[in-house]
């Protein structure tokens, strides 16, 4: 904040005060911050927020966080482990670099990660040093985004998760809004444009540098096995900085819809509009279509449509939920995915014991359940029978016995109560035993 900015001191706004700023660092965020944050700064802008960045204790816990997320190196293949071998040095240069303006952001490196149906999503990894530093002003400015998000936005941020999102859609669908324009906005990250990110930026910070730094990690080389270039549009996935972004061009969306009475829930870039009616929900749609095309952006064609969730062949897919015919079941995808897992650690000619796989399927297996465990129940219990059924063909092959492990004889051998005995995680006594404690 520059001399300029009135900060009222009335009131002493604490980490924990009203809006839920217990989140914050401390180390930057103090009261008189927090109550400028909460009252607001003179023209709206904030000023000096490098010193902020720079700050041997801001760089500290920023690398505390780096090194806790691990991840793999970037272009200059410097470990996590071998930043943290010289750590104390590595931030003491990074500080004076940041002072003395001479810090410089190194090229991205770009990895193509699988994605299922073969398409692949691209990743760009930056250095150890640059997610530092990224992590550092995420530290310094997510508060003031923060303090202007709408709820309705729940992606990459504190204290809001996907399950946040999925209550507020549950409970839209049980008061009536059923008319669902489902929303995909095609290759959001790598399509939005620079100049408008920038001056939506603007609009709310006023420090230079501070500015010349996000903008250095937008047009920041990036570095494929075959190609290199230099973006002029979008953020890259991989970076720590890019979700805060992205959050931030589209906020009006947000608010633009907000404002015209309609009921969205958005997780970054992907989000529902949920209506009373169609009319309604087509209305919506228009809307959405027509600040698209301000934004520069584009709603995939295929992906992009307004459905009554109470019929069926029509629904959406959220967060790796399906909303069909009344009733909140798993996506395909989803379901496909938790099957290829399971097909790859349970294959007939494993070698391992039955202990051994079950130990490494339990964690997948519980980690499922516990973010669908709302779907129709039948669905997971089938997916019991399937765990089941591929590892009775594992001990087929043990005794030297062909077959799947699907006829009766099998599963007269190896019982349920055999696996359970096993320690196998079913989804059925786990949703049971939660429908009990409910």
């Amino acid at each position: 904040m520059s001399k300029e900015t009135t900060v009222p001191m009335a009131k002493q706004v604490s980490s924990t005060d009203g809006a839920g700023w217990s989140w914050v660092e401390r180390r930057i965020w103090n009261d008189r911050m927090l109550a400028a944050l909460v009252n607001g700064v003179k023209g709206g802008k904030w000023f000096s927020l490098i010193d902020k960045v720079w700050r041997p204790s801001t760089l500290a816990g920023a690398w505390e966080r780096v090194r806790a997320n691990k991840g793999a190196a970037g272009i200059d293949e410097q470990s996590v482990q071998a930043f943290e071998a010289q750590a104390e040095r590595y931030l003491h240069e990074l500080s004076e670099a940041l002072q003395d303006g001479s810090y410089t952001p190194q090229a991205v490196r770009r990895k193509e990660i699988p994605k299922g149906g073969g398409k692949v999503r691209p990743l760009g990894i930056p250095t150890v040093k640059d997610r530092v530093v990224q992590t550092a002003v995420k530290r310094v400015v997510e508060p003031i985004f923060e303090q202007l998000f709408e709820p309705t936005s729940y992606g990459f941020r504190p204290k809001r998760s996907c399950k946040d999102a999925l209550r507020e859609v549950d409970g839209l669908l049980r008061d009536g809004y059923v008319h669902v324009v489902d929303a995909d906005i095609q290759s959001y990250f790598d399509c939005i444009p620079h100049d408008k990110l920038c001056a939506q930026l603007e609009q709310i910070i006023s420090d230079g540098r501070l500015l010349a730094l996000i903008q250095g990690w937008l047009s920041q080389e990036i570095v494929g096995e075959m190609a290199r270039w230099t973006p002029t549009q979008g953020t890259p996935q991989g970076a720590v900085i890019s979700p805060l972004l992205a959050n931030l061009y589209l906020h009006p969306l947000d608010v633009r819809l907000r404002e015209r009475g309609y009921r969205m829930v958005r997780f970054a870039d992907d989000f529902v509009i949920l209506c009373r009616d169609a009319a309604q929900a087509e209305q919506a749609l228009a809307e959405v279509q027509a600040w698209m095309e301000e934004a520069e952006l584009t709603l995939h064609p295929d992906k992009t449509h307004v459905v009554d969730y109470r019929a069926q062949g029509q629904g959406f897919d959220f967060l790796g939920y399906r909303f069909e015919s009344g009733r909140r079941g798993v996506r395909d995808k989803s379901r496909k995915a938790l099957r290829a897992k399971i097909k790859k650690l349970t294959k007939r000619s494993c070698g391992q014991g039955l202990a051994r796989v079950i130990a490494r399927l339990n964690p997948i297996l519980r980690g499922w359940y516990n973010y669908f465990k709302h779907a129709f129940k039948w669905e997971l219990f089938v997916l019991d029978g399937y765990v089941r059924r591929r590892l009775r063909a594992i001990l087929r092959k043990q005794e030297k016995r062909p077959g799947m492990g699907g006829t009766h004889a099998d599963h007269k051998r190896w019982p349920n109560a055999y696996f359970a005995r096993a320690g196998l995680f079913t989804m059925k006594e786990a949703w049971l035993l939660d429908v009990q404690s409910r």
